[in-house]
Parts: structure tokens; sequence; C-alpha cells
């Protein structure tokens, strides 16, 4: 077995995996982090610097006054010395004394989540005492327990707790930590403000990629995020207004090209039945086509509103052409299923994939399904030639036919896969093509949630 060598570059990649992805969670990071390594730094600073070294001077200074009780008690173990150092301790040092004839030290002791506290009260206790001893600075919440072994069984000293160690330092450790809360909460409400404008202007480049329009969107936040979204609203203007300019000069050229194709089809009308007649007829039908063809797709369908339909109904309604075209359809979709669409766009994106699928093939299988990340996915299979791998994004492109891969669609003009991507992306979603089970292709929709 092989092992691999953790690289540096491995190192950068688990890091770029481990940060944060959004903005909001990046910038919280290059804020609080410093925040907390420098209250971390202060922290250990205060520990090893000031109160460890309390806490072994208080140490030392308690175990000297141990020391001194139990050689002032084994230069007179009487009953009465006993007294009278029992009396002294507790008004001059504050310790509590206590013979307890007999007894033997106990045996092991709970363990102190403050480690460095035992340890230092150990290590002066072992300096200053030659008889054995045992304590224990968890039992009592306000004293600490310490026993050293005499002749005549165990002497047990009560000791008030800021008499072995420094008790405020667990307050300036809440401070600190509280100060790093505040901290943290200031800066989560402004990151979190400046990082909405953000989202706020992505929201509304989204909905306008989609065709959908959003007039409440106002420029918020910093200074360049502001001057980010009036350059959007300015492109945005720019571009409507290009859209409008073109609708309207295709509005004209519709006007003005179907009139003259009116008055034709009104004077062959007209004119003697012949074999050129039937042919000009076919020549202006196939115009008129072409035309409706070019318009739709230049046009497209932004203005349309988003509805929420039930998409069985739409696709029965579909499929009514291609059964019409002499093609064998099956749809299997949930009739509960539902989209938030353009009805009259997408309608005309699946006809256009359907009457393809007709045209091409015999046998045609329309299928909708939820997706489990989100969203729908609408498939469309036919048992025709089918189109190479390799031309599938070709397949797309306005005015491309694959004559030599499909077969020659007298009325096409090479729109009809392309008008479906476009309304699809107009929705937020994407159309792709694949090879079908049946033989044939498999053009999939899918709409987002």
């Amino acid at each position: 077995m092989k092992l691999r060598l953790f690289t540096p570059r491995h190192f950068q990649r688990l890091i770029k995996r481990s940060l944060p992805t959004t903005l909001f969670g990046r910038s919280l990071l290059i804020i609080v982090l410093p925040v907390a390594l420098m209250q971390i730094a202060v922290t250990w600073v205060f520990f090893d610097a000031h109160w460890q070294t309390v806490t072994s001077r208080l140490s030392d200074g308690l175990a000297g006054d141990v020391a001194w009780a139990v050689e002032s008690y084994q230069d007179d173990p009487s009953p009465a010395a006993m007294a009278r150092l029992s009396d002294r301790a507790e008004k001059s040092l504050s310790l509590s004394l206590a013979l307890q004839p007999g007894r033997a030290l106990p045996v092991g002791r709970r363990a102190n989540p403050f480690a460095v506290v035992d340890r230092s009260l150990e290590r002066a206790l072992a300096q200053r005492l030659d008889a054995p001893f045992w304590f224990d600075t968890t039992r009592y919440p306000a004293y600490v327990d310490i026993r050293v072994q005499v002749n005549e069984g165990v002497i047990r000293i009560l000791a008030p707790r800021d008499r072995a160690f420094a008790t405020q330092g667990h307050i300036f450790v809440l401070w600190m930590t509280v100060a790093t809360l505040l901290l943290t909460a200031i800066a989560i409400l402004f990151i979190r403000n400046q990082t909405r404008s953000i989202e706020r202007l992505a929201s509304a480049a989204d909905d306008f990629g989609k065709g959908i329009d959003a007039p409440a969107f106002k420029p918020h936040g910093a200074r360049e995020v502001r001057q980010a979204a009036h350059a959007f609203l300015a492109m945005k203007s720019r571009i409507q207004r290009h859209i409008d300019q073109r609708t309207a000069l295709l509005a004209s050229v519709s006007h003005d090209l179907r009139t003259p194709l009116t008055r034709l089809k009104l004077e062959l009308a007209l004119a003697e039945p012949g074999p050129r007649n039937a042919e000009m007829k076919r020549d202006l039908a196939e115009m008129e086509h072409m035309i409706d063809e070019y318009l739709a797709f230049a046009r497209g369908e932004g203005g349309e509103a988003m509805e929420t339909i039930r998409l069985k109904g739409l696709i029965d309604e579909v499929s009514e052409g291609a059964l019409r075209a002499g093609a064998e359809v099956h749809v299997d979709a949930d009739p509960e299923l539902t989209a938030s669409v353009r009805p009259n766009a997408l309608k005309r994106a699946l006809s256009n994939l359907v009457m393809n699928a007709a045209v091409h093939g015999e046998h045609i299988e329309v299928s909708a399904a939820a997706r489990v990340a989100g969203g729908v996915e609408i498939t469309v299979d036919d048992d025709g030639p089918g189109i190479p791998e390799d031309r599938y994004e070709d397949a797309f492109k306005a005015f491309n036919r694959l004559d030599e891969a499909r077969n020659q669609n007298d009325k096409g003009v090479g729109l009809g896969l392309a008008i479906a991507r476009d309304v699809a992306r107009g929705h937020g979603g994407d159309v792709t093509l694949d090879r079908s089970p049946m033989g044939g292709l498999r053009a999939v929709v899918r709409l987002p949630g």
C-alpha cells in the first residue's frame, strides 16, 4: 500500500475547505478570529504571569503556617497546648485546627478541574512538611481541607480557600468571555447588515435574469455596494430599453410583412387553381411559419407573469399536437405536481421539444417529476435517429438544423431547441440533451423550485 505524503498544497486545500464559503462567514472570521486570539493570548499571559505566581505565593504562605502549627504541636503534644495552639491559629491565621486521635490519612482525593491549584499547594506542602500529608481543594466551597500525620493521629486543618490560591481569577476569565461574546454579537449585527444589501442586489439581478421585475429594489449598504447597485440599475434600464426597442421594431416588421403576405394569399385564393398556384401557397405558408419562428425567438416571453400551474394538464395539452401529427405519446406525470412558471412560454418550449420528437420518431414518452434538490424535471424521449453526443450543444444554436444527423424538417428553421433553452434559462433552469433509453434523443428540462 502506497502512502501519500501530506504536502503544503494538501494543507492549503484542507484549510480552504474548512473556511466559510459565504461573505458573511468570512467577514465574521476576519473580525472575530483576531479578537478571540487576542483574548486567549491575554488570558494565557494573565494566568501564566500573574495568577500562577500569586497562587504559588499564597500556597507557600499557607504551607508555612501549616508547618508552624504542626511543629508547634510536636514540641508540646499535650491537650492544653493543643487547645492554646488551636485558639491562636484561629485568631491570628484564620486556620481551624483539630486533632483526630488514632486516625490515618485518607487514601486518594477527588480531581480538581484546576489542576494547577493542587500542584502548587502540593509542591509547597512537600517543601515545608517532613510528615505525610493529604489535602482536598474540592470538598468544601470556601475551605481547603489539609491533614498531616502525627504520632498521636491526624491534625486536620481547614484553611480559607483564598489563602491557598487567587480566587478572583475566574472573574477575569468571565469578563474576557463576556467581552468576546459582546464584540462577536456587534460584529454579527454590522456584518449581517452589510451582506444583506449584497444579497438583495444578487436577488434583484437573478430576478432580472429570469424576467421578473423587482421595482422595490433600492441601493442599500456601504458606498461600494450602492455603487454596484446603481450600476446594475443603469445596466437594467439600458437592457430593458433595448428589449423594448427591439420588440417595437419586431412588431413593425411583423405588421409590414404580414400585410403583403395577406394580399398574396388573397390573390392566390382568387386565382385559378393549378400546380404553380399550389406551390406558391406552400411557399407563402413556409414564409409565414418562418416569420412566426423568428419573432418568437427574438421576442421571447419576458412580459408574461409567473403562475403556479399543474404540469400534468400543460403536458397533456402539448402532447395533443404530437398525437395529431401521428405520433404515439405516453405521459407520465403526477397530477398534483405544480411549478411556478410562465405558462405560455413553457408551453411553447415543451411544444417545440415534443413536436421535434414527433417529427423524428414514432413513439414519445413525456414524464415530469420533482427533483430531490428542489424544482421539477420534465423529460421528453423519442425513438428517432438521435444526435451524436459531440453535436448536442450545436443543436441549441439558432438556425442550426443538423441535417446530416436528423431528418429534414421542411417547415423548421432551426430555432425549436434554441427557443426551448432560452425559455428554460429564463425561468432559472436549463435544457440538456442525452441518449434516450428508447434509442433516440432525450431532452431534459430542469426548472427551479
